[in-house]
């Protein structure tokens, strides 16, 4: 997971390449836990705003592993666009777990 994340962080502004359905879904996940614990400390605290600049800080980087993740199912990044195609396409196995199992 962290890997995953710093990764994510890492290639913010590449949306070119491929990134894996774990590597997605990591990031993913780390994007809503980020949400929750921010709401969280806005409303402990009574910071105004928090949670909109942590959306920011995050949104830019989940946007490009997703662009990323539609380019290893093989698919432009543009149909991050079209949402119901979107459950389809991030449930598909990718080129790199493809070429990575022997056929038997």
């Amino acid at each position: 997971m962290k890997s995953a994340v710093y990764y994510g962080f890492r290639n913010y502004l590449n949306f070119k390449g491929e990134a894996t359905r774990p590597e997605f879904w990591w990031f993913y996940l780390f994007f809503h836990v980020a949400y929750i614990l921010g709401v969280v400390l806005e409303i402990a605290l009574g910071l105004n705003g928090f949670i909109g600049f942590v959306s920011v800080v995050v949104w830019l980087p989940l946007l490009s592993v997703s662009v990323r993740r539609m380019h290893d199912a093989g698919k432009s990044g543009w149909f991050l666009l079209v949402p119901i195609f979107n459950l389809y396409l991030l449930v598909q196995p990718s080129h790199l777990e493809k070429s990575a199992t022997p056929d038997y």
